[in-house]
């Protein structure tokens, strides 16, 4: 079980507060797709996705990795029991769907990569990379 001291809640609150979800998910979800393409096959409904480029403009990435991102922001009310707001999505991407667990690291990282250069700065001085203010 993770637990969130009131200091951490305080900054996720206050990062998620300045996050673009609409540009920020669908840049997410974008560069998933684009830099491990055989997670393609889970959205096989999406159309074109024969490209780079393709990929960035499809306005079926966007909405989805919005809807991504809005899931995300909706555990923020929840910090105290992240395994039960969890557990639906969990019963529907495993269960349901089978998709490895391993994708979602994946996409959390790309999630990062995406928000890094604009929230650096509102995070606490010990999540900092060295040599980064």
């Amino acid at each position: 079980m993770v637990h969130f001291t009131a200091e951490e809640k305080d900054v996720v609150a206050s990062l998620w507060a300045k996050m673009n979800v609409e540009v920020a998910g669908g840049e997410s979800l974008g560069r998933f797709l684009v830099v491990y393409p055989w997670t393609q096959r889970f959205f096989y409904n999406f159309a074109n996705l024969c490209s780079e480029s393709a990929i960035m403009g499809n306005p079926k990435v966007k909405a989805r990795g919005r809807k991504v991102l809005t899931s995300f922001g909706n555990t923020i009310k929840h910090m105290d029991d992240l395994k039960g707001t969890f557990a639906h999505l969990s019963e529907l991407h495993f269960d349901k769907l089978h998709v490895d667990s391993e994708n979602f690291r994946l996409l959390s990282n790309m999630i990062l990569i995406v928000l890094q250069p604009t929230s650096v700065r509102n995070l606490p001085k010990r999540h900092r990379l060295p040599g980064r203010s």
